[in-house]
């Protein structure tokens, strides 16, 4: 049996702690976006994640993402063996105790679910949400997972996803965008002004996720090694390049650059590098980082052309940033990194790799699309997916919660 390597474990652990910090960042990051009626209600779509969703990790999530391949579905989700968390004690992942990485993973799922939520704020039923999210994260989310880390058909196929550019970003936006059409349009959307109530929470929410993000990313090298610091060194720099790229398209267009620009900017470096933090150079890093900043202000700007309401912009930064980074991983991939890509760019060359990659992007949208809008259409067939009129009206703070964020 392996022996434990203390230094790999404890920095395992602090990055899973980092990871989970990302979550409050998010709902600060989302919370500030809305009108103040609805900022308790979707400050609760990203704390709530982090209970249902840990629980339905342990129960059945893992099992699905990590179980054996060894069966007839195995090329697309994991064996039952582990419910319940079942024969994971006492064994290992690498150099690190199997329940460290079972909870490091399980961070991934908790922010996952919550980026969903950023489409349909100020309209969606909380019990709706509920569901929606739980069902998803083992329907979509686990089997996504499986698929790319859990030695399913894209990792054989050879698809490179060093921290989620798929299996989080891509994926939540999907389902976002399925959101989005089925609850449909808030209400005076396209002419109401839907201003933010509270940008500088936004933008402190905007720190606490680059903070966390040298979790996501670095921890995603599960060791305390070169491969971790060159990881948490590209995704810095993509954080910082992408608050430029989004400024600089952001200035040209409006005339003015502003604070909410900056803050999506760094996120959508940091989106984009997620995929490709392990496998890229730290220069590559200021590249794609660029990239996804200027890509991700075109997607947002996108939305108002195509009609649909994805409220906090999930599918333009987390949708086009995944997307963005997963091409340039094929792009920039780089053997000083990771020595094992050599036999993939022998065997298929760049231009395969980067088919690859966009044969991954495809899979992902349209998996994770499709079964997120079925559940959401039995969802509303069920119990109904949005608030009424006069709740939407009176603002989802009040009539999902009985709570009001501030009091003046």
């Amino acid at each position: 049996m392996p022996q434990i390597d203390y230094g790999d474990t404890a920095f395992i652990l602090m990055s899973s702690a980092l990871v989970l910090f990302m979550v409050p960042g998010l709902a600060l990051f989302y919370g500030g976006l809305v009108r103040s009626k609805n900022v308790l209600s979707t400050i609760m779509h990203s704390f709530f994640a982090m209970g249902i969703i840990s629980v339905v990790w342990a129960l059945v999530g893992y099992t699905i993402a990590f179980g054996s391949t060894d069966w007839a579905l195995g090329s697309f989700m994991g064996s039952f063996e582990h419910l319940g968390l079942a024969g994971t004690l006492g064994e290992m992942e690498g150099t690190i105790p199997l329940p460290v990485f079972i909870a490091f993973q399980g961070m991934f799922a908790v922010i996952t679910a919550a980026l969903i939520s950023g489409a349909f704020a100020e309209r969606m039923k909380f019990s709706a949400y509920a569901i929606f999210i739980a069902v998803w994260s083992v329907v979509v989310y686990a089997p996504m997972a499986h698929m790319v880390w859990g030695g399913g058909f894209l990792a054989e196929r050879g698809a490179l996803d060093f921290a989620g550019g798929t299996v989080v970003h891509i994926a939540s936006a999907a389902a976002a965008l399925a959101g989005a059409i089925a609850l449909g349009r808030r209400k005076g959307y396209g002419t109401t002004a839907f201003t933010p109530h509270n940008l500088p929470m936004t933008v402190l929410g905007a720190g606490m996720l680059w903070f966390g993000w040298f979790g996501f990313n670095a921890g995603s090298a599960l060791a305390a090694d070169e491969l971790a610091g060159t990881a948490f060194l590209a995704t810095h720099l993509a954080a910082a390049s992408g608050m430029l790229g989004w400024l600089a398209v952001e200035w040209i267009k409006r005339g003015k650059p502003t604070a909410l620009g900056a803050a999506s900017g760094a996120v959508a470096g940091l989106v984009g590098i997620t995929p490709a933090a392990g496998f890229v150079t730290p220069m590559a890093g200021i590249a794609i980082g660029l990239a996804a900043g200027a890509g991700c202000y075109v997607g947002v700007a996108l939305k108002e052309k195509l009609r649909y309401d994805d409220s906090l912009d999930v599918v333009g930064i987390h949708g086009v940033g995944g997307t963005v980074g997963a091409i340039l991983t094929g792009v920039f991939a780089s053997t000083l990194i990771d020595p094992d890509i050599a036999e993939t760019l022998a065997n298929v060359g760049r231009g395969g790799l980067i088919l690859e990659q966009a044969i991954g992007v495809v899979v992902t949208i349209v998996f994770s699309f499709v079964a997120s809008f079925i559940i959401l259409k039995l969802i509303d067939l069920v119990i109904g997916l949005r608030v009424d009129e006069e709740a939407e009206e009176a603002g989802c703070d009040l009539s999902e919660h009985a709570e009001s964020g501030y009091v003046l």
